[in-house]
């Protein structure tokens, strides 16, 4: 890491903290209201692990970044880009509108591009790839739960 680089890297983080208060403007307290699956976690849960993720993603995309020079990172940083947006949308969605079938449907799709990130990343980057898999473990489960609102709901 060089003093040039450490500016991109509070970028890269900052990038996806915006991101992060864009989604959450909808209110999420009416997560308490649901009728949750037993396997749900407490709200409290979602604050700090969604902390730690959104640095990994920021740092990923950073060493991604750090990398185009040396490799094309265009379609890798598009997808990237990408899932932050669906990620953000999700939120909207499934708070904001309480629409949980298109929720549940929007964050497949959500999968699936972050799954596209993850491979590419990976490809230009092992650890920054790495750094992504925590965070589709999330999504995946996000998934199942959201699902699993949708039915009970």
């Amino acid at each position: 890491m060089t003093a040039r680089s450490i500016p991109a890297l509070i970028g890269w983080v900052a990038a996806v903290f915006l991101t992060a208060a864009i989604a959450s403007i909808p209110s999420t307290a009416a997560y308490l209201a649901l009728d949750l699956p037993p396997w749900a976690p407490p709200s409290s849960v979602f604050g700090p692990v969604w902390t730690v993720l959104y640095v990994l993603m920021g740092i990923a995309a950073w060493l991604v970044w750090g990398e185009r020079h040396h490799a094309p990172v265009g379609t890798a940083l598009g997808l990237f880009i990408a899932q932050l947006v669906l990620n953000a949308l999700w939120t909207w969605i499934f708070f904001g509108y309480g629409a949980f079938g298109l929720a549940a449907i929007e964050i497949v799709v959500l999968w699936v591009v972050l799954l596209a990130t993850t491979i590419q990343f990976w490809r230009i980057r092992p650890a920054a790839g790495a750094l992504l898999v925590p965070y589709l473990v999330w999504v995946a489960y996000a998934g199942a739960l959201t699902m699993a609102i949708w039915a009970s709901n």
